[in-house]
């Protein structure tokens, strides 16, 4: 494996750049650097994908037939690693990462022609309802009950953890058709309108002090029959095949920015004895082994970025991904609260917003740490537990 960037990949590369220092505003930098969570607020995430979207960079992974660049696997990881260099505000992963390649794959010609324009546009914001009271990671027990009533369903039942559904106009849901057999073969995957009569959004205010996540109640709401995405009792097709884009990949650039971050914040803590804490022998011994697991990560996605190129799957690397950047994503939330010390227990969410005038209570790089520590926390659970990516690793690898 050739680690070394081609010419056209490294004049592909000075192009991202030249284009993020003409378009990336200081606001815009801002969103992305206070951003507490892989979700960025839809002011910010929206605004940012406009831009990208007049560009035509707006979906890297996408086929040009449907609007994507065309790009090779290389540019896709240039382009990310570019993004999180200068903390270009993460887009909503939901129509572009999920829910766009599953109609693509699954969709009717009409449901392509009518949805994925409106989500590169950004026309279209989406929610993904999957989770529910006592159905969290145990996806195949849903309960929400979807009748069908010939031309249409009809939904009652809740959903819960449900990311940006106060914002969203479109929802992707998964329902249970069918009570009997198998779990997994009586849901279906609905595509609905977030204003149709019966959904209410009601927030959940996170120990981070964020309105990220809702949960949301169906009563006698009618879906039309057009709006499922594949056949009735074959969603959980479609859910398994959306999952592989929620795990992903690209996380090294975004956590070597987080740990030049926390090496910052050491530099600047006084320890009290004319040292900060980037002198103390046992923090600094934590930086390089975080910045070796780091590598380790770096030399995985790039195994999976070969793969990929040579039109193999990735097998139980995804898995393997999916689990260890999470975990270290958790482990330097953890490095910068221990730098942050006691100021990182301020709690000053106003302060965070882009543009806000307000004065930080302590030094400013400590504004996010608690948030982002108490935001990542669901890291490890999201887009399948790493419990569950380590049952996968264990059957496709030891065979067990």
């Amino acid at each position: 494996m050739d680690l070394n960037l081609r010419p056209e990949d490294l004049a592909f590369r000075d192009e991202v750049r030249a284009f993020l220092d003409a378009e990336l505003t200081q606001e815009l930098r801002d969103a992305g650097r206070r951003s507490t969570s892989v979700f960025c607020d839809k002011e910010w995430n929206l605004r940012w994908h406009r831009i990208l979207h007049r560009k035509g960079w707006v979906a890297p992974s996408w086929p040009q037939e449907y609007g994507g660049p065309g790009w090779s696997e290389m540019q896709r990881h240039i382009f990310a690693a570019e993004c999180a260099l200068v903390s270009a505000p993460a887009l909503s992963p939901m129509g572009l990462r999920m829910v766009g390649p599953c109609i693509q794959r699954f969709g009717t010609p009409e449901q392509k022609v009518f949805y994925l324009p409106r989500i590169l546009s950004g026309e279209d914001y989406w929610c993904q309802g999957y989770s529910e009271p006592g159905s969290g990671s145990d996806l195949a027990s849903l309960q929400m009950r979807a009748e069908n009533k010939g031309d249409h369903y009809v939904l009652n039942g809740s959903k819960i953890w449900t990311t940006h559904a106060h914002f969203a106009n479109r929802m992707f849901c998964l329902v249970r058709t069918k009570f009997d057999g198998k779990p997994q073969a009586g849901i279906t995957f609905l595509l609905l309108d977030m204003q149709t009569p019966g959904i209410e959004v009601k927030p959940i205010i996170t120990m981070a002090g964020d309105h990220e996540v809702n949960q949301v109640f169906f009563d006698n709401v009618a879906v039309p029959v057009s709006g499922r995405l594949g056949d009735e009792n074959q969603g959980w097709t479609v859910a398994k095949y959306l999952l592989e884009f929620e795990r992903g990949g690209g996380a090294a650039p975004g956590l070597k920015v987080a740990l030049s971050r926390i090496r910052t914040m050491a530099a600047a803590e006084a320890l009290g004895d004319g040292r900060t804490l980037i002198d103390d022998p046992t923090f600094r011994s934590k930086l390089v082994s975080a910045e070796m697991a780091i590598e380790a990560v770096e030399m995985t996605e790039h195994r999976v970025l070969s793969a990929l190129s040579s039109g193999k799957s990735p097998g139980a690397m995804s898995s393997l991904l999916k689990t260890q950047s999470t975990e270290l994503m958790q482990r330097l939330d953890e490095l910068a609260i221990e730098a942050a010390q006691h100021y990182g227990f301020v709690h000053q969410p106003e302060v965070r917003q882009p543009g806000a005038n307000l004065e930080a209570v302590g030094p400013g790089h400590s504004l996010i740490a608690m948030a982002r520590y108490l935001n990542n926390r669901a890291a490890s659970i999201y887009g399948g537990s790493n419990e569950i990516q380590r049952n996968i690793m264990a059957q496709l690898v030891l065979g067990v």
